[in-house]
């Protein structure tokens, strides 16, 4: 973790002439698109499996009249329909897996008081008022929501929120366009129909993940997705 923070401090210290005091918040932002773009092979990926997925739609649709009144044997068939077309319905996961590692990284980064048996000064860096070791609890502690710290996580989460509605009405979208796959007497695979209904949601789960992890974790999470929304927006358009 120490060569980690090094890292860190020495890009911070890169963008200091331009950023002052932000930094540090520069660098994990200049990271999280560094990760992004390593990841965005398994994007594009992810888009084509999508797309592949989606014009499958109509041999899914034969095999539901085939096989309705035979639940197991029709979500047999449609595996081997996957495995036939070489369409892997979990390719769409892969993007969001390789983040996680970077994500606990800079978690436990801003966590710990101490790097390498010395005082861990990248918690001394702030985004304007608010300093990335901090929650958002303490930013109501030491201001209120209106203060220096609190009027950061307020812009963190009106950034958020309008990325997540912009997400909401593109999952929308692409679950219409792919419905869960239904068994016998028209009912969805078991378990399907309530993560279907769930699953537009999902974007809206990152206004807690920003509320309740430090200020540096959150920069990452706030960073990534919007950096998916508008690579979504491209690579499914």
């Amino acid at each position: 973790m120490s060569v980690f923070a090094n890292l860190v401090e020495q890009l911070a210290d890169l963008l200091h002439p331009l950023l002052g005091a932000s930094a540090a918040a520069g660098a994990i932002v200049l990271f999280t698109a560094f990760v992004r773009l390593l990841v965005h092979p398994l994007s594009r990926a992810a888009a084509r499996g999508q797309k592949a997925r989606t014009a499958l739609q109509p041999k899914i649709a034969e095999l539901r009249k085939k096989h309705a009144k035979n639940p197991e044997k029709l979500q047999k068939a449609v595996l081997e329909l996957h495995a036939e077309e070489k369409v892997s319905p979990l390719s769409g996961c892969l993007p969001s897996l390789f983040q996680l590692p970077a994500f606990f990284l800079l978690y436990h980064l801003f966590s710990n008081t101490t790097i390498g048996g010395r005082a861990n000064e990248l918690l001394t860096h702030e985004l304007f008022a608010a300093p990335l070791g901090d929650h958002w609890a303490d930013a109501l502690a030491h201001g209120g929501l209106l203060g220096g710290a609190g009027l950061v996580y307020v812009a963190l989460f009106a950034l958020v929120a309008t990325v997540a509605a912009f997400n909401f009405r593109r999952t929308k979208r692409m679950m219409a366009a792919n419905p869960a796959v239904p068994v016998a007497d028209g009912q969805p695979v078991p378990g399907m129909g309530a993560m279907t209904k769930a699953m537009p949601f999902m974007s809206f789960f990152t206004l807690f993940t920003v509320a309740v992890v430090p200020l540096a974790a959150a920069l990452y999470v706030v960073t990534s997705t919007t950096w998916s929304a508008v690579e979504r927006a491209v690579l499914y358009r």
